[in-house]
């Protein structure tokens, strides 16, 4: 942060609030979030709850800055803790910079606080008991103290505070104004006086950005590319798009249904499918395992289907609400037999956007599942982006045939034999253009065989349909230093992770590079090629099993080039831990070729 007279500008803060289920943490990181990005600041937000309904240790960060930024930072600056639990439990982000403010009604703050952190002790529920008799509004309280603290004004808390629960009914927004009241007083008390915070906002012109999840930002893309049918059953940390297509797809004519599981939402979205209809299902690991027969009948059948995995952590039901990257196995070979399928990673909700929209055109154009490999944090966390530029995005049509065109042949053959291995599709009640749709292996016509000239020739049409796809998928997006010979490879939040770690893995002197795959399946060539340039590759990633670096080994990567860089225990990489692995790496590879040296 720059300093100006004696207080810093507020360029780059990470605020984490936290408490027990309910406290309302996210409701204050919410307001501060909206409240500084109208002040012309970038924020990226991040959940930590327990993977059950109600209740437990919960806790949500926000980064405010100037700039890119795709992350958590490193270290928090500011700690809101509304109990003894929330400064034990994240005391490890703490630096002797930091400043907690502690909610001290249970008892004094737990002495596991690095030594010069500032702390700013009041009995925040005590005083909600005692004056509102709900200890419900201890966390407006709080934030009357925190907005103090960061600087902002108090008639911006007010108007931020009215915005936001106006909406509830007047009694709420005027018990909850009395309680910002309250934290204005508290703060005095305490001699953080209006415009003297730790620090000033800097003042620029707001640009307008949107506040988005990823999970909305596929919603939005598929609606962008033509989308009109979308079906799901409601699963963590997936469940965000069902919400906001039901919001909005109607408006555009569209239909998003909840279906009563995951093996009804996939085929009821094959069925929209078979209609012409631009379809698409979401899930996390356990519906996208119960989804993987209807997968397959998307590859027999060459049906278009979008499929967003919002991956967590697993196997099984596993811990819901944590992210990891663990289910690219199962999209890149999971269902049975042999079919084509793509899959892409976006990195950002503005990456989620776009690549929405390729997916949704590369199924229809294909006649294949195409999968978007996303993950909690990349799911939930809220990211400022830029307004979504709609030049250039359309929706592509397929190749469809007509009744004229029927008619002119003769015939139709929905699995005809084509140079381009793509069948024309005629939509049902098309004259002349009936055809039959099964799971079965199946001739031009669509009727079972099992000739086994015909069945090598079907399997061969439909696997070098994406042979040829390859030219057109989405290449992946190279940052850094071109001439580095220490490259990173990751996908999903990862990305913003990566790019931070470059920068403090340079001060310490060491140049690289990152590629972010933007297609993971087919393998491009622009990866392989990235890996041969290098003369080693970090793959980081959230799984146990390296998931990604087999998968691109398996494609003729070098895996004597490899290094893995894996985590899952269901906390996000932080960028100065990703940087220590990576630097105890680079400190083994040294003392290696010492050793060898000295063999020699």
């Amino acid at each position: 942060m720059s300093s100006n007279n004696g207080r810093p500008i507020l360029e780059d803060v990470n605020v984490i609030v936290a408490g027990q289920g309910g406290d309302g943490s996210l409701t204050v990181i919410t307001m501060l979030a909206e409240l500084l990005r109208t002040n012309g600041l970038n924020v990226y937000t991040e959940r930590d709850v327990l993977s059950r309904i109600r209740g437990g240790h919960a806790a949500a960060t926000m980064r405010a800055f100037a700039g890119d930024r795709y992350c958590i930072g490193s270290s928090i600056n500011l700690l809101v803790a509304l109990d003894e639990e929330a400064v034990e439990k994240n005391a490890r982000q703490l630096d002797s910079r930091s400043v907690v403010v502690y909610d001290d009604s249970g008892g004094p703050v737990p002495s596991v606080l690095p030594q010069g952190a500032i702390v700013y002790s009041a009995p925040f529920n005590r005083i909600a008991m005692r004056t509102m008799r709900r200890e419900l509004y201890k966390n407006s309280i709080a934030f009357g103290v925190v907005g103090r603290l960061l600087g902002l004004e108090d008639e911006t808390l007010r108007e931020t505070f009215i915005k936001h629960f106006q909406r509830m009914g007047q009694v709420i927004l005027e018990y909850n104004l009395e309680a910002l009241g309250l934290g204005f007083h508290l703060a005095d008390e305490k001699g953080i006086h209006e415009g003297e915070g730790l620090y000033r906002i800097k003042k620029t012109a707001p640009e307008k950005r949107m506040l988005i999840t990823g999970n909305e930002s596929v919603a939005f893309g598929f609606m962008v590319a033509g989308g009109r049918f979308f079906c799901g059953y409601p699963i963590t940390p997936s469940s965000e798009i069902l919400e906001t297509l039901q919001k909005w797809l109607p408006r555009c004519g569209g239909v998003a249904r909840q279906t009563e599981d995951e093996l009804a939402g996939i085929n009821m979205a094959i069925g929209a499918a078979l209609t012409g209809t631009r379809a698409m299902v979401a899930t996390s690991g356990p519906g996208f395992s119960l989804m993987q027969e209807g997968v397959g009948h998307c590859g027999s059948g060459e049906i278009p289907l979008v499929i967003v995995d919002c991956q967590r952590s697993g196997p099984s039901t596993g811990m819901p609400t944590k992210p990891e990257q663990s289910d690219l196995n199962l999209m890149v070979f999971g269902g049975h037999g042999d079919f084509p399928r793509i899959v892409l990673a976006p990195g950002h909700p503005d990456d989620c956007f776009y690549l929405t929209v390729d997916a949704t055109n590369l199924a229809d154009k294909y006649q294949c599942p195409v999968f978007l490999a996303m993950d909690q944090a990349l799911s939930q966390n809220i990211a400022t982006v830029e307004p979504f530029n709609l030049d250039g995005v359309s929706a592509v049509p397929g190749k469809r045939v007509e009744a004229e065109d029927i008619e002119k042949a003769g015939v139709y053959k929905r699995y005809e034999f084509t140079e381009d291995n793509i069948s024309a599709f005629a939509a049902p009640g098309t004259p002349g253009g009936m055809s039959l749709v099964t799971g079965n292996e199946h001739n031009e016509w669509g009727l079972v065989s099992t000739d086994p000239v015909n069945r090598v020739k079907m399997m061969n049409k439909r696997m070098d349909k994406i042979k040829a796809a390859k030219s057109e998928l989405p290449t992946a997006r190279h940052f850094g230093d071109k001439d580095a010979k220490i490259g990173f490879i990751g996908i999903g939040s990862l990305f913003g992770v990566i790019l931070e770690a470059m920068e403090d893995l340079e001060r310490e002197g060491v140049k690289t590079r990152y590629l972010q795959p933007r297609t993971v399946w087919p393998v491009l060539e622009d990866v392989l090629a990235f890996i041969d340039k290098c003369s080693r590759v970090y793959v980081v990633e959230l799984n146990a099993q390296a998931q990604l670096a087999h998968i691109l080994v398996h494609q003729g990567a070098d895996p004597g080039k490899i290094i893995n860089i894996l985590k899952y225990d269901g906390i996000p990489f932080r960028p100065a831990e990703l940087a220590k692995r990576v630097l105890g790496e680079e400190g083994r590879m040294i003392k290696k070729g010492k050793k060898e040296a000295k063999l020699q």
